[in-house]
């Protein structure tokens, strides 16, 4: 693969990471419409017409620092703006094509543009898993494109070795039990020179402490203030793996390499409006807790890409 990194960086200058990544995001297409319209989105596509389609921008812009060392996160990315455009660099660079995505933790997932895509003539494969549990049924019950989507323990669920191109884990690391192992299972699943696609909500942050401490009526205020009409809240769980750290230190272990990486929520602003005061408390625990948490962001996003061959350092 081009390049000058080792895996878990995709590059090891800041500033030339930057560059990269904001020279990418100018030159692809524009933004989706705002996921908030599940029923809007074809998940199912079932257009089959080949059309190449026209080139986007590069894939593997993005920041990293030293091995071993998170790497500084790009501020006020649009969670589906950033997946949605590596999933059509990754189509573009696949022209003619059939493009297989899985989104594990389908009920969290952001919208990768499927429409346009199949639109556009590109072939699609899209399979949905989630844990089963009383939140997922009735939010595939609640969603008509969700129909098709397989519920059940993610640790055994059927996930054939390097099926999909493009794996989607949006929050589900951080409500699951056993989650290194559902991780290990789901980049077993990703063809060699895939992607997988990753979103985090931090349990170093600010934002996932209070996830986990809340009681639950006031973790269901803050769920309908941003996803109203959703089922919700899901479980917080928040193993070790959910954190920048747990991610970092998996993908170095792993042989992977970090494509980009972006954060949501808290002071990198980005996510849907927050119950009155929520901010405030965050800022308020950050400063409490003398360091130890953030309130820079809620969320961390990834764009992770699986070698061709996990041995190779990039040259």
């Amino acid at each position: 693969m081009p390049g000058s990194a080792v895996p878990g960086s995709a590059a090891t200058d800041p500033t030339a990471a930057t560059d990269r990544a904001a020279t990418d995001r100018a030159t692809t297409a524009p933004a989706h419409p705002a996921a908030t319209d599940r029923a809007a989105t074809d998940r199912a596509a079932t257009d089959r017409v080949t059309i190449a389609l026209p080139a986007s921008g590069s894939g593997t812009a993005g920041g990293a620092g030293r091995i071993g060392t998170p790497p500084a996160v790009a501020p006020r990315l649009a969670g589906g703006d950033l997946f949605s455009r590596h999933t059509r660099s990754y189509a573009a660079e696949n022209s003619g094509q059939q493009i297989t995505i899985l989104q594990a933790g389908c009920t969290t997932a952001e919208d990768l543009d499927i429409g346009p895509l199949s639109a556009a003539g590109v072939r699609l494969g899209i399979s949905m898993i989630d844990d089963d549990n009383e939140v997922t049924r009735a939010a595939v019950a609640h969603h008509h494109d969700m129909r098709g989507a397989i519920l059940g323990d993610l640790r055994s669920v059927s996930l054939p070795p390097r099926a999909y191109d493009i794996v989607q884990c949006s929050s589900l690391l951080g409500r699951i039990e056993n989650a290194e192992l559902v991780l290990d299972r789901l980049c077993a699943a990703v063809k060699p020179g895939g992607l997988l696609l990753l979103r985090i909500r931090d349990r170093d942050s600010a934002a996932g402490f209070l996830d986990r401490v809340l009681p639950g009526p006031l973790r269901s205020v803050i769920w309908r203030t941003r996803h109203p009409g959703e089922p919700g809240p899901h479980v917080a769980v928040y193993e070790r793996l959910a954190s920048a750290r747990g991610v970092q230190s998996y993908v170095l272990m792993h042989g992977l390499v970090i494509a980009e990486r972006g954060a949501l929520g808290g002071l990198a602003g980005g996510l849907p409006r927050e119950p009155y005061g929520y901010r405030t408390a965050q800022k308020l625990v950050a400063q409490l807790s003398r360091g130890r948490l953030t309130s820079a962001h809620e969320d961390l996003l990834y764009v992770i890409r699986k070698p061709e061959d996990r041995f190779a350092r990039i040259i």
